[in-house]
């Protein structure tokens, strides 16, 4: 079905590309006010459920062409999460939309404030091939839940994955205020070229530059999700079986290109040898002894990336795994033994299935290591120690914590998701993504009565005390 009104013309955005016709076409859409009402802002988010339903065999599909995503990893990871999103957006929205009332200080009486949400306008949402559907989607559920129109650029380096979003979406959603282009480096150049009211991009931090530099031409705010080495601490008190079964779901799901997967784990050398046979009997137990042959484990997404993770593995000690298939792009799960800190393989994020693992006498010793290098999109720990728990949430900065798990806090909508420093900047899922993706207009009302004169000229010692009281 079309959700395209009648007496707004909708247009097909790939044949004939101009990217300034399209932002033209979004703004028209944008003027019209509808965007901004809750029925409208529902009804596109019931249209994209019904279509993540309708269609789920053929997302799973092309999923599985672009990264050899199992059924499970795909449902779970990308069409089940982003249907939790709009359940949980659905049920709170016109909560999240009602003006926040605010006190109003003694000098502004009588009157009364408060904090409205408004749209920003035209949003560009720039996908990532590394979960294709739910890194496009997701903020496009924010923008739509913040009243904004929308344009979405999935990656052109999931193809299977793009084609479908370009093909389903105007068939579900109002395809005048919400468009799709496909293309690769010139078409998101053009787009970057126009003047938007926000860009979201989701992807690596050379790329993420460039967004920025391309944003600063307008003025154009931005929210970049990035990513960088998120470290894995595990300190002697942990369970360590329970640790290296979580460990390798969270590391080698999608093959390891998630943006919050452990990059490499620090653990304490009197837990090293159980945790290293624990990772390798995790391993075993989730993807077989010939994990390349497991229906299970993914690819990885093209030939250049493939390269670059075999160089990484060049002069280094290999604990386990190391298998490689050139022709399908995988590479088994494998895991480093301490690498040397200034190699290729501990200085740039890894996004792949390779773990390395170093080791330290003491979990506390090696803070000061995390915290001279970039600050990491997700930090994990392990352990039954309350006050190393406390001390490592204080002292290291991160995006997210995770405490004796991994990625799990991705589940909860109502805690925010960003990064911090090099690994992005602001925040979204549940409200945190409502409110990044509206402005919040401060709006104070007064009235005519008690129009007290020691505010106005000529001012005098007297008036100078009274407002030193009221102010």
């Amino acid at each position: 079905m079309s959700y395209a009104s009648a007496d707004s013309a909708s247009f097909d955005n790939q044949d004939g590309f101009s990217a300034p016709q399209v932002l033209a076409q979004l703004r028209q859409s944008f003027a019209s006010d509808r965007t901004r009402t809750l029925p409208w802002r529902r009804a596109q988010l019931s249209a994209l459920e019904s279509l993540l339903k309708h269609h789920t065999d053929e997302l799973i599909t092309a999923l599985y062409q672009d990264l050899g995503k199992s059924k499970t990893e795909a449902w779970t990871s990308e069409i089940g999460f982003l249907l939790t999103d709009i359940k949980h957006t659905l049920r709170h929205l016109k909560k999240w939309m009602r003006p926040h009332k605010v006190p109003t200080p003694l000098i502004a009486q009588p009157g009364s404030s408060a904090v409205f949400y408004e749209p920003l306008g035209c949003v560009l949402v720039i996908g990532a091939w590394n979960y294709p559907l739910q890194l496009t989607l997701a903020p496009c559920i924010a923008a739509i839940a913040a009243g904004n129109c929308v344009l979405l650029k999935p990656s052109e380096l999931a193809p299977a994955t793009s084609s479908l979003i370009k093909k389903l979406i105007p068939r579900y959603l109002d395809n005048t205020a919400i468009a799709v282009i496909e293309g690769g480096k010139a078409e998101t150049t053009d787009l970057l070229a126009q003047s938007w009211d926000h860009i979201f991009y989701t992807g690596g931090e050379a790329v993420g530059k460039i967004v920025m530099q391309a944003a600063s031409q307008h003025l154009t705010p931005v929210t970049l999700e990035l990513g960088g080495k998120s470290p894995c601490l595990v300190e002697r008190s942990a369970d360590v079986e329970v640790a290296a079964r979580r460990i390798v779901w969270g590391k080698w799901m999608n093959a390891g290109q998630t943006c919050v997967a452990p990059d490499y784990i620090i653990v304490e050398e009197c837990v090293k040898d159980a945790l290293l046979k624990a990772l390798k009997k995790e391993i075993r137990a989730q993807y077989t002894r010939q994990p390349l042959q497991s229906p299970d484990y993914g690819k990885i997404i093209n030939r250049h990336h493939f390269d670059r993770l075999c160089g990484y593995l060049e002069n280094q000690q290999l604990y386990f795994g190391g298998e490689t298939d050139p022709q399908e792009h995988k590479i088994g799960p494998t895991i480093v033994l301490d690498p040397d800190a200034d190699s290729p393989i501990m200085q740039e994020e890894i996004f792949g299935p390779l773990l390395p693992v170093l080791t330290t006498t003491q979990i506390s010793e090696s803070l000061d290591f995390i915290r001279q290098r970039a600050k990491p999109l997700a930090l994990y720990l392990f352990t039954n120690d309350s006050k190393l728990e406390q001390r490592v949430i204080r002292k290291v900065s991160a995006g997210s914590v995770c405490v004796n798990d991994i990625m799990m806090f991705m589940t909860n909508a109502n805690l925010p998701f960003g990064g911090v420093g090099t690994s992005g900047m602001g925040q979204y899922h549940g409200h945190a993504g409502f409110a990044q993706l509206s402005h919040k207009k401060s709006v104070m009302i007064r009235k005519f009565w008690l129009d007290v004169a020691v505010r106005y000229a000529p001012f005098s010692s007297f008036k100078l005390a009274i407002l030193k009281k009221l102010l």
